[in-house]
């Protein structure tokens, strides 16, 4: 039997429309990288329209903006991930890490018990 490709994906809601998960925290890494929410939403295969609106979100259902902004001109625009933002990034990515790990076995058990020809879409 192939290595199962096994992913797990943590979503936290913390109430009404107020959501972090791993689309969200993969943007703010790319927004970090690219120094552009343009950039960084292309890069993810999402249009322009969307990565701005997740980026409102998240500094909206944060105490402190996550991302912030300038309009482009002669220097051209850009986007930085705020020290806040890199504060929640590393949060979520360190739940990640602990989830994974602590449930490690159990992922192992069912992996285990998984068809052994996954390859029709099962």
């Amino acid at each position: 039997m192939a290595e199962p490709k096994t992913r797990l994906r943590l979503r936290l809601h913390f109430g009404e429309g107020a959501m972090l998960g791993p689309g969200k925290a993969d943007l703010l890494e790319k927004i970090t990288e690219t120094g552009s929410i343009s950039a960084a939403g292309r890069g993810m295969g999402m249009s322009y329209k969307r990565a701005w609106m997740l980026v409102e979100t998240l500094n909206s259902i944060f105490a402190e903006p996550l991302v912030v902004s300038s309009r482009g001109g002669a220097q051209g625009g850009g986007a930085e991930v705020t020290e806040m933002g890199r504060q929640v990034l590393a949060q979520y990515r360190a739940l990640e890490a602990r989830v994974r790990a602590a449930g490690a076995a159990e992922i192992s058990a069912l992996e285990a018990m998984l068809a052994s020809d996954m390859s029709d879409g099962k």
